[in-house]
C-alpha cells in the first residue's frame, strides 16, 4: 500500500513538484571534542528531469545528506522528501524508484560484467533482459564478457551505473562518481549522465570537480559548512555571480601606475600584485587605449568570462574545515527553512525552486 503524500508545507516549495526536496535537514555526530555538525539546517531542492549538481567542498556535508536521503544515516532535524513521498518512512514505497552510488560497489573481480549484473538482477529480481539493455546505456555491451578485473576505472564507474539501472530508477544519485578517474574516465561518466538525462531519468551528482559539472548539469546546489549558499539554473547562478560580465587580467611594466590610471577611470577592479583584473567591462582594448594614453603599454592582456568554478570558489571560501564559517563572498545573508529542533528563522518562499538564491546561516557544532 503506497503512502499517501503529505500536504504540501506552507513556507517553501511543495515536495511534490520535486524529485528530491529536504527542509531544515540537520545531522551532528559525537566526537572526542563534543558535537560535530555535518549538516546544518539544509534546504535542498531537485527538480524532475536533467542532472543537478550537488557542489561542496570536502567535508561540508554532500555524503552525510544523500546518506540520510537513502535511510543509510539518521537525521536529527528537518525533512526529507523523495518523490513527494517523506523519507525514512516512506522509504520502502519509493526505494524501488532509486539508484545510488554512494560507495564503492563491490563486484566479483574474476566474473565477467555481465555475469555480475546477471548476480545481481536474479538477487533483486530484475528482468534477464535488463542485463543487455543497461550494458547498452552505458556503452559496455561489447566489453560484456570481459572480466571486472580487466576494467579500467572509468568502466568500473559505468558498471557501476549499470547495476543502478537494472531496476529502471527514475532517480539515480551519484556521490562523486569521477573520483580518481583520468580525463578519459571522466569524460565517459559526463556522457553517461546526459544520456541518462535525455532518457528522461532525474540525475544527482555530488562532485568538485566544476568545470565537469558545469558541462554536464542543468541546475546545481552549492553547500558549504551542511547548509545552502546557493541554488539554481548554473547558467543563472553564473549571471547572478558576474559571471555574464567579461574580466580583463592586465599586466604592465609599471603596475602601479597602471592600476591609478585604471581606477581614476571608474574601472571596478582587484589588484593582485602582478596583474590587475577589471571587471564589467564590454570591449577589452578600450583598457590598453586607455593605459596607451598614458604611455602605459601592455605585456599581457587576457579575457577571461566567469563561470561555475569561479563562483563555487567565491561562494565556498572560508567554508572547508579549519576555517572561518561564513567568509563565502558571495554568501548573503538569510535565514534558512527551520526544521523540528531547530532555532533558525523560516524564510519567505522563493518564487520558484529553481530560482537562483544564494542564502547563509549560522552553522556550528551544539
Amino acid at each position: 500500500m503506497t503512502t499517501p503524500a503529505p500536504p504540501p508545507p506552507t513556507d517553501g516549495p511543495d515536495p511534490r513538484d520535486l524529485a528530491v526536496c529536504t527542509s531544515g535537514l540537520r545531522k551532528t555526530y559525537a566526537s572526542l571534542r563534543g558535537r560535530s555538525t555535518a549538516v546544518s539546517g539544509l534546504d535542498l531542492h531537485v527538480p524532475y528531469g536533467g542532472v543537478h549538481g550537488f557542489l561542496g567542498p570536502n567535508g561540508s556535508g554532500k555524503t552525510t545528506s544523500i546518506r540520510m536521503l537513502l535511510g543509510l544515516a539518521r537525521a536529527d532535524a528537518g525533512t526529507m522528501h523523495l518523490f513527494g513521498q517523506q523519507v525514512p518512512k516512506a522509504l520502502p514505497d519509493v526505494i524501488g524508484r532509486v539508484g545510488a552510488i554512494v560507495e564503492s560497489p563491490k563486484f566479483f573481480p574474476n566474473f565477467s560484467a555481465r555475469r555480475n549484473l546477471e548476480l545481481l538482477a536474479t538477487a533483486i529480481g530484475a528482468p534477464d533482459r535488463a542485463v543487455d539493455q543497461v550494458l547498452t546505456d552505458v556503452g559496455l555491451h561489447d566489453r560484456a564478457k570481459s572480466k571486472y578485473r580487466t576494467y579500467s576505472l572509468g568502466m568500473k564507474q559505468r558498471l557501476a551505473i549499470a547495476a543502478t539501472l537494472l531496476k529502471d530508477p527514475d532517480l539515480l544519485i551519484f556521490d562523486e562518481p569521477t573520483n580518481g578517474l583520468d580525463p578519459a574516465g571522466i569524460h565517459e561518466i559526463r556522457q553517461t549522465m546526459r544520456q541518462l538525462a535525455e532518457n528522461g531519468k532525474t540525475v544527482l551528482v555530488s562532485s568538485h570537480i566544476l568545470a565537469e559539472v558545469e558541462q554536464v548539469a542543468d541546475t546545481v546546489s552549492i553547500i558549504g559548512r551542511g547548509r545552502l549558499l546557493a541554488e539554481g539554473r548554473v547558467a543563472d547562478i553564473i549571471s547572478a555571480a558576474g559571471g555574464s560580465s567579461v574580466r580583463v587580467a592586465v599586466r604592465s611594466e609599471d603596475h602601479a601606475a597602471a592600476v591609478r590610471v585604471l581606477r581614476e577611470a571608474g574601472l571596478d577592479l582587484t589588484d593582485d600584485a602582478t596583474h590587475v583584473v577589471v571587471r564589467g567591462v564590454d570591449d577589452a582594448a578600450e583598457i590598453a587605449r586607455r593605459l596607451g594614453h598614458h604611455d602605459l603599454w601592455v605585456n599581457e592582456l587576457v579575457t577571461v568570462k566567469a563561470g561555475l568554478e569561479q563562483v563555487f570558489l567565491e561562494l565556498t571560501a572560508g567554508e572547508g574545515p579549519g576555517t572561518t564559517a561564513g567568509a563565502g563572498a558571495l554568501a548573503a545573508p538569510r535565514p534558512q527553512h527551520a526544521g523540528p529542533g531547530t532555532d533558525t528563522v523560516p524564510p519567505a518562499a522563493p518564487e520558484s525552486p529553481y530560482a537562483p538564491r544564494t542564502t547563509h546561516t549560522e552553522g556550528g557544532a551544539r
